[in-house]
């Protein structure tokens, strides 16, 4: 593992310099103060389309001497050395929730206690998860069974199996209007779920095989990477309908995505090329690109930190699934942000150490 360093500033100050929202045809996406429009979702992308911009590479101004992370302890887990996907935190619960894709199970984890507490089955190859303390329920993305399974929190009771889509991966959930939105990598569409109901609201067309979704809290919008066009789009979770259709520079087959709502800034992992793209929100402008490990995947990030974790495989341990609880070092002084390697992180807090966990295939 090593991690690259950067300063935030000098990055933002790079790309947001006399940035404003504005109506051009590279206009951001804008979920918040735009009329909410029942029209045609094709021509609206194509209105929005940006142009490419040359990428430029991140200023590097120092490389941290000391391991970002120390390891803490390996706790055993249930199951195969298949493959693990998707982690989700709920902080209410002391909760990780881990997808053991290649055993079909969701892994419920205790971050106070440092154990697994249950398993929750009849998941074949389970994608995505996400945790939505709100509503009292954890999504799964079931893509054996091309459906996403919703999972009662408190009973851990499979309670619905919403579908058909294809092949669901990633989700995010737009607050406001209480939905959720799952992708389709097997090209069908961004799967939209009533969180109330349960019930399948829609299925919006992208044109192409999705890749991970997330939430943008800043323009409200959900932000989807359709990886087989190289394009960002976005939804008016509102209306449910693609108000922009991005080809920002750099873009190889986009997957993994991260925003970073407070600083403007999307991150994306370009399965490709190996390389993280740097976005600035507020122009849909290519800042810069960093190499990372091979089929860059999930992404998280520490704020605390500045810490930016880009997924790729850890070998299994003694030929055993754990998982890897790793303590952070103290950052340097400034505001930095880095790039580092295993297999999707989530980040856990407790008594005032910052923890990061890895799931070991």
């Amino acid at each position: 593992m090593s991690t690259i360093c950067y300063t935030l500033a000098m990055v933002i100050a790079a790309g947001f310099t006399g940035a404003c929202r504005s109506t051009a045809p590279d206009a951001p996406p804008d979920c918040v103060t735009s009329p909410a429009s029942a029209g045609s979702p094709s021509s609206i992308g194509r209105s929005m389309r940006t142009a490419r911009h040359a990428p430029t590479t991140l200023p590097v101004v120092g490389r941290s001497a000391a391991p970002p992370l120390q390891v803490d302890t390996d706790v055993p887990m249930p199951g195969d050395t298949l493959r693990f996907d998707y982690q989700s935190i709920d902080t209410g619960m002391n909760r990780l929730y881990i997808s053991h894709m290649g055993d079909g199970n969701m892994v419920v984890f205790d971050l106070q206690a440092d154990r697994v507490v249950a398993t929750v089955g009849n998941l074949p190859t389970l994608t995505g998860v996400l945790a939505v303390p709100e509503l009292g329920k954890v999504y799964a993305s079931a893509a054996g069974l091309h459906r996403v399974a919703i999972i009662n929190d408190t009973t851990l009771q499979i309670v619905a199996q919403v579908g058909p889509i294809g092949f669901p991966d990633g989700l995010a959930y737009a607050a406001d209007q209480q939905k959720v939105y799952v992708s389709d990598e097997s090209g069908g569409g961004e799967l939209v779920i009533d969180g109330r109901s349960n019930q399948v609201l829609s299925s919006i067309p992208l044109g192409g095989q999705a890749g991970n979704t997330v939430y943008d809290a800043g323009s409200h919008c959900i932000l989807v990477a359709v990886q087989t066009q190289d394009q960002l789009v976005a939804i008016d979770p509102r209306t449910d309908r693609v108000i922009g259709r991005y080809d920002p520079a750099g873009a190889a087959i986009p997957h993994g995505l991260l925003v970073d709502a407070p600083a403007r800034l999307l991150f994306v992992a370009n399965q490709h090329t190996a390389l993280l793209s740097v976005i600035d929100l507020q122009t849909m402008h290519t800042l810069g690109t960093e190499p990372v490990g091979a089929v860059p995947d999930v992404l998280a990030f520490d704020a605390a930190a500045g810490l930016l974790y880009v997924a790729s495989e850890l070998q299994a341990l003694a030929g055993a699934p754990v998982l890897r609880i790793m303590s952070r070092t103290p950052p340097p002084a400034g505001p930095r942000w880095g790039v580092v390697g295993p297999r999707m992180p989530g980040a856990i807090s407790r008594a005032g150490v910052a923890r990061t966990a890895f799931a070991a295939r």
